[in-house]
C-alpha cells in the first residue's frame, strides 16, 4: 500500500496548493450574495426574513451536499467529484443573471449553494496526502480557502458598481469553471484512492460509511462546528446589512469592514490547524469557545441609556459600539473562530480514520447548515425584537452551550480514567449531611424497586392496577399540556378586536412560536423521566403551565403591553408540546408489551383531545367572568360588546393545580427506568429512522400543525364567518380519529393504512385549494371546512398507522443488522431501538406546528394568499406517498410479506 507519508513533499505541495486555491474560488461563490444581495433586495423590495432566506439558500444546498460529496470522494477521488461540482455550480451562477422574479432567484440560489458542498471533497482529498501528524496544518491550510468571502467582499462591490450585480455574477461563473477544468488537468488521484484500484478492492459501503454517525461524539463536534462555522458563513452573509443598517456607511465601506471580519476567520484556520498539531485539538477548542463566548458578549449588548438615581439628582449614561470598536471585536472573533475550524477538522481524521468522508461530511453538513439557519433567525429576531444586536445574543447563547457541553464532556473522560478512589471523594463535603437517607425519604415516597410488567402473575395480583392509576392521572395533565401548548391558536384570532394592533404576519408568529419551543423542548423532554423519575418529572412539567397561563391572563388585559412579552409567553408555551414526549416515555415503562399499544394510544389520544378541548372552551369562557372581580376588567370590542380575553389563560389555573396535585400524590416512580443517551444514539444510523420522521411530519406534524393555523387562516379567508365555534371540531376528529383506528392498521398493517392515508390527505388539500379558490361563492366555506374535517381525520389515522410500523419495521431489521444477537436479545433491542425511534420522530413532527402556521404567514405575505403554502404540503404529501410505497408496501417491501401475510390471515374463514 502506498503510505500518505511516502508521497513526495512535491505531490503534496501540488495537491494542497491546487484545492486550496479551488477551495477559495468556491468560497467567494458560495458567499456572492453578501454583496449583490443587497441590491437584489432593493430591486424587489424585499422584507428582512425574504432577504434573509434567498442569501441562505445557498448555504442550504451547500450543507446538505457535503455528506453524499463526502460520500463519492470516497468512493471515486476528489480530482473527478471537485472538478464536476466547480464546473455545474458556474453553470448555476450564470443563470442566476436570467431571474426576474423572487422564486427565480432562490431556484438559482439552490444551484450556486453546490459551491459549498466543495469544503468536504477537499477534506477528504487533502487528508489523504498527509500522515497524522501533519494533518491537522495541511487542513487549515486548506480551510484558509474561506478567505475567498473575503475576496468576494474586497472585490464584488467595486465590479458591481462598475456593471452591475449581473457583473459580478457572470465573473465568478467564468472563474469557477476555468478552475475547474485547470483542477481537472493538472490534479491528481490520491494515493489511497490509486492504492486501492490496483488492489482491486471495492469503495466502502455507504452503511459501513454511516457506521461512526451513532456516535455522540459526531454530533458533539458536529455542534462545534455548527458555531465556528455555521456562525461564520452567517456573519459573512450578515454584515454588510449589519454595518449598512446600524452605522450608515456606504455598501464599499461595508463590505471592506466585513471583509476584515471574513479574513480573520479564513487566513488564521491555517495557523489554527498548526496550533492542533503542536498543542491538542482540545487546548484550541477550549481557546476557541472561551474568547468567543466573551467577545460575542460584548458584541450582543445593545446601545443602551441607564439612569442612576442618587442623592445629587439623576446620573445619565450611554454605553454603545462605534464602528471602528465593532471591527475590532468582529476581527477578534473571526481569528478565535478559525482557530476552532481547524481544530475540529484535526479531531476527524485522529478519531476516524477510515471515515474521513462520511464524518467529515456530516460536521460539515451540520456546520454549513447553521450558514443556512442563522441568517433566517437574525432577520427574525431583528423583524420579532427590533433591536440588530440580538443576532449576536443568539451567537452568545450558542456558543456557551458548545462549551458548557464541550467542558462536561471531557470531564465525564476525565473521570472514567482516574482512579476509583478518587471518585469517592464529595464534591461538595459541605452539603454531604443533608443527603441522608431520611431527609431522601422525606422528599418522597421512593420508587417501585420491584416492577415486573411482563410476569402474568405480578401484573394481574400487582401491576395493572398501579400502571392504570399512573395512565389515568397522566391523561388530564397532558390533555391540560395540549390545551396550553395551542391556546394561541385561539388568542391571536382576537387580539386585533381587542385593541392589540399587530400585523397578520405578527399573529401568525404567536400561533407558530409555540410550536418551535414545544418541539425543541420534546427532544430534552424525552431524557428526562430516566433522570428525574415519572412522577417527579410528571409534577414538575405540570406545574411550569402556570407560567405561561397565567402570564397570558395578565398580558391581554393592556392593549399596551409590548409584543415582546406576548413573544415570550408563546415561547412558554412550548411547555405543553414538551411534555408529550416525557409522558408517553413515562407511561411506557408501566405497561406490558402486549397492552403498551393500547396504553399509549389512550395516553397520546385522549391527550391531544387538549387542543379540541381548549378550542371548544376558550371560546365560551371569554364571553363571560367566570371569576368576577378577582379576573380583572373586560375589553371593549370595537364594533360594540365586551371579551374577557384573560380567561383563555386563567381558565386552565384552576385545573392545572389539582393535576399537579394528583400527579405528586398519585404517580409512582420506577426505580430501574432508565435509558442512556448513548443506547438510544444507535438509531442515527438506522436509514429507516430518517424514512419515519418524514413519515409522521407528514401526519403528526399535519395534525399539529393545522391545529395551530386552522382558526386564524378561517378567520382571515372567511371573514364574515364566526369560525370560532367550529374550529374545535378539527382536533376533536383528529384526536378521536387516532385513539379510535388504531384496529385497523393491527388488521390491514400500517404501511398500507399509511399509504392510503396519504393518497386522501392529497385529495383533501386539493379540496382545500380549490374552495379557497372560490371562497367568495355560497357555500364555499362549508367545503373548506369539510376538506379541512377530512385532512384532520386522515391526519389521526396516520398517526396510529405510523407508530404502528416502527416496531414491525424494527423487529424486521435488527435481526439483518445485528445477525449475532439470539432470538431474545434482538428482540429486546428492537424494542429499545422502536420506542427511540418513536420518541425522536415525534419531537421532529411536532415542528410542524411551527412550520405550518409560518408558512401560511410567508404565503400570505408574498402573494396575498394561503395557497402557495398548500401547494407546498400537497408536494410533500405525495413525497410521504412515493417514500411509503418504495419502501414498505410495495412488492419486495420492507413490510409487504408481514402485511399480505396479516391480510390472508384475516381473509381466512372461521
Amino acid at each position: 500500500m502506498r503510505a500518505a507519508g511516502s508521497v513526495s513533499s512535491a505531490e503534496q505541495n501540488r495537491a494542497l496548493g491546487l484545492s486550496t486555491v479551488a477551495f477559495t474560488a468556491c468560497f467567494a461563490v458560495w458567499t456572492i450574495f453578501s454583496i449583490i444581495g443587497v441590491e437584489i433586495k432593493k430591486e424587489l423590495g424585499l422584507n428582512e426574513f425574504e432577504f434573509g432566506l434567498l442569501v441562505a439558500t445557498p448555504i442550504l444546498t451547500g450543507s446538505l451536499t457535503r455528506l453524499f460529496l463526502g460520500v463519492w470522494t470516497e468512493k471515486w477521488g476528489g480530482r473527478i467529484v471537485f472538478s464536476l461540482q466547480m464546473v455545474l455550480t458556474g453553470i448555476a451562477t450564470w443563470l442566476l443573471t436570467w431571474a426576474h422574479t423572487y422564486p427565480m432567484y432562490l431556484l438559482a440560489a439552490l444551484g450556486i449553494g453546490l459551491a459549498g458542498g466543495s469544503f468536504i471533497i477537499g477534506v477528504a482529498y487533502v487528508s489523504r496526502w498527509y500522515p497524522a501528524g501533519k494533518q491537522g496544518t495541511a487542513l487549515g491550510i486548506f480551510g484558509a480557502g474561506n478567505v475567498g468571502a473575503a475576496v468576494t467582499k474586497f472585490l464584488a462591490p467595486f465590479v458591481m458598481v462598475a456593471y452591475g450585480w449581473q457583473g459580478v455574477a457572470q465573473v465568478w461563473a467564468v472563474g469557477i469553471v476555468l478552475m475547474g477544468i485547470v483542477f481537472f488537468l493538472f490534479a491528481k488521484d490520491d494515493p489511497e484512492l490509486i492504492d486501492r484500484r490496483a488492489r482491486g478492492i471495492r469503495a466502502p459501503s455507504l452503511a459501513e460509511q454511516f457506521a461512526p454517525l451513532k456516535k455522540l461524539q459526531v454530533w458533539r463536534f458536529s455542534l462545534y462546528y455548527f458555531f465556528v462555522f455555521g456562525a461564520f458563513v452567517a456573519l459573512a452573509l450578515w454584515l454588510p446589512h449589519y454595518l449598512i443598517d446600524v452605522y450608515g456607511v456606504d455598501v464599499k465601506t461595508a463590505g471592506m469592514s466585513a471583509a476584515a471580519f471574513s479574513l480573520s476567520a479564513s487566513v488564521f484556520r491555517a495557523y489554527g490547524g498548526h496550533l492542533s498539531d503542536r498543542f491538542g485539538a482540545r487546548a484550541v477548542m477550549y481557546w476557541s469557545l472561551g474568547f468567543s463566548t466573551i467577545l460575542l458578549f460584548m458584541l450582543s449588548y445593545p446601545p443602551t441609556t441607564y439612569q442612576i438615581v442618587t442623592k445629587t439628582g439623576p446620573i445619565s449614561f450611554q454605553t454603545q459600539m462605534d464602528l471602528w470598536p465593532f471591527v475590532i471585536t468582529a476581527f477578534a472573533l473571526g481569528f478565535f473562530m478559525s482557530l476552532g475550524k481547524a481544530a475540529v477538522y484535526k479531531h476527524i481524521p485522529v478519531y476516524y480514520p477510515q471515515h474521513v468522508g462520511a464524518v467529515g461530511g456530516l460536521v460539515g453538513m451540520i456546520g454549513g447548515l447553521g450558514g443556512f439557519i442563522l441568517p433566517i433567525v437574525f432577520g427574525a429576531a431583528l423583524d420579532l425584537t427590533g433591536i440588530y444586536t440580538s443576532c449576536f445574543a443568539i451567537l452568545f447563547l450558542l456558543v456557551g452551550t458548545s462549551l458548557l457541553w464541550m467542558h462536561l464532556a471531557i470531564r465525564t473522560m476525565e473521570r472514567e480514567a482516574r482512579a476509583t478512589s478518587l471518585d469517592a471523594l464529595p464534591e461538595l463535603p459541605e452539603m454531604q449531611a443533608i443527603h441522608t437517607p431520611a431527609v431522601a425519604e422525606a422528599l418522597g415516597r421512593g420508587a417501585l424497586a420491584d416492577w415486573r410488567p411482563e410476569d402474568a402473575e405480578f401484573w394481574r395480583t400487582t401491576g395493572r392496577s398501579v400502571a392504570r392509576r399512573n395512565l389515568w392521572l397522566s391523561i388530564p395533565a397532558l390533555l391540560l399540556a395540549f390545551s396550553v401548548w395551542m391556546v394561541w391558536s385561539v388568542v391571536v384570532a382576537k387580539l386585533p378586536a381587542i385593541g392589540f394592533d399587530f400585523t397578520p404576519g405578527q399573529l401568525f408568529w404567536l400561533a407558530a412560536l409555540p410550536g418551535l419551543s414545544g418541539a425543541t423542548l420534546r427532544i430534552f423532554y424525552s431524557f428526562m423521566v430516566p433522570i428525574f423519575g415519572g412522577r417527579l418529572w410528571t409534577t414538575i412539567s405540570t406545574a411550569s403551565l402556570l407560567l405561561p397561563a397565567l402570564g397570558i391572563g395578565y398580558a391581554v388585559q393592556n392593549p399596551t403591553t409590548p409584543y415582546f412579552i406576548f413573544l415570550v409567553l408563546a415561547l412558554l408555551c412550548g411547555f405543553g408540546g414538551g411534555n408529550f414526549a416525557s409522558s408517553m416515555a413515562n407511561i411506557a415503562f408501566f405497561f406490558p408489551r402486549a397492552e403498551k399499544g393500547n396504553a399509549l394510544a389512550l395516553n397520546a389520544g385522549l391527550g391531544n383531545l387538549g387542543v379540541s378541548v381548549m378550542q371548544f372552551l376558550v371560546p365560551i369562557v371569554i364571553t363571560t367572568s367566570v371569576f368576577g372581580a378577582m379576573g380583572g376588567e373586560p375589553q371593549a370590542l370595537g364594533e360594540g360588546g365586551q371579551l374577557f380575553m384573560q380567561n383563555a389563560g386563567f381558565i386552565w389555573v384552576p385545573f392545572i393545580l389539582a393535576s399537579t396535585i394528583a400527579a405528586w400524590i398519585g404517580m409512582d416512580d420506577i426505580a430501574d427506568a432508565k435509558a442512556s443517551f448513548a443506547e438510544q444514539a444507535i438509531i442515527f444510523s438506522r436509514f429507516h429512522n430518517w424514512i419515519m420522521c418524514i413519515l409522521y411530519t407528514g401526519t403528526f406534524g399535519s395534525f399539529i400543525g393545522y391545529s395551530a393555523g386552522f382558526p386564524l387562516l378561517t378567520k382571515l379567508m372567511f371573514p364574515d364567518v364566526n369560525a370560532l365555534q367550529y374550529v374545535f371540531l378539527g382536533p376533536l376528529v383528529g384526536a378521536l380519529s387516532r385513539a379510535g383506528t388504531g384496529w385497523i392498521s393491527d388488521r390491514f398493517g400500517g404501511g398500507r393504512v399509511t399509504f392510503w392515508t396519504f393518497a386522501g390527505m392529497i385529495a383533501a388539500v386539493f379540496g382545500v385549494i380549490f374552495f379557497l379558490g372560490i371562497k367568495e361563492q355560497p357555500g364555499a366555506f362549508w367545503g373548506f371546512f369539510a376538506s379541512f374535517m377530512a385532512l384532520f381525520c386522515l391526519t389521526g389515522i396516520g398517526n396510529a398507522s405510523t407508530f404502528q410500523m416502527i416496531p414491525a419495521i424494527m423487529g424486521r431489521e435488527i435481526p439483518r443488522l445485528m445477525p449475532g444477537l439470539d432470538t431474545q436479545a434482538s428482540r429486546r433491542q428492537a424494542e429499545r431501538e422502536s420506542a427511540a425511534i418513536i420518541a425522536f420522530t415525534s419531537a421532529i413532527a411536532a415542528y410542524g406546528a411551527f412550520f405550518i402556521p409560518k408558512a401560511y404567514g410567508t404565503s400570505i405575505a408574498m402573494s396575498g394568499s394561503p395557497v402557495g403554502a398548500l401547494w407546498a404540503f400537497l408536494g410533500f404529501y405525495v413525497l410521504c406517498l412515493v417514500l411509503t410505497w418504495v419502501y414498505y408496501t410495495r412488492r419486495g417491501g420492507l413490510l409487504y410479506d408481514i402485511e399480505r401475510g396479516r391480510a390472508a390471515k384475516i381473509a381466512q374463514p372461521a
